[in-house]
């Protein structure tokens, strides 16, 4: 099974961030690009069980600072699962050194956003990955 980029309206994105309003935010900021689904998981355990429950999933979007498993954790737990070896996922992190952004591309991460979000470029960085696109931007 191959990755097809999806149009926003279509994507079923899930975002593991442990902060309630950085979820808020996100979640408004993808309401604005059209996404109609999002999905809340605030911590990385059991994020594989979890993400199995809700069929397609498009994206990702994954904090690294995380109660009980981290995102580096996280992402070898949903890559171990062949459903999510070709699913995108983005670390969106407030960690932006070059180190944190260079480890995440060496781990299989398929992106690395910088918080703060920024409000008007974080939906066109999802749509960018929606499209297929990587994006690698620390701020």
């Amino acid at each position: 099974m191959n990755w097809t980029p999806t149009s926003p309206a279509e994507a079923v994105i899930l975002i593991v961030e442990d902060n309630l309003n950085n979820f808020v935010l996100m979640t408004r900021l993808l309401a604005y690009l059209g996404v109609k689904k999002c999905e809340w998981k605030a911590s990385g355990w059991k994020v594989l069980e979890f993400a199995e429950t809700l069929g397609r999933i498009h994206l990702i979007l994954m904090d690294i600072t995380l109660p009980d498993s981290d995102g580096y954790e996280s992402l070898n737990s949903l890559r171990s699962d062949p459903r999510f070896q070709i699913v995108p996922i983005v670390a969106v992190t407030a960690d932006v050194s070059q180190e944190n952004l260079l480890r995440a591309k060496g781990s299989g991460f398929n992106g690395f956003i910088g918080k703060p979000l920024d409000p008007d470029r974080f939906p066109k960085q999802v749509h960018r990955l929606l499209q297929g696109e990587e994006v690698w931007e620390k701020e």
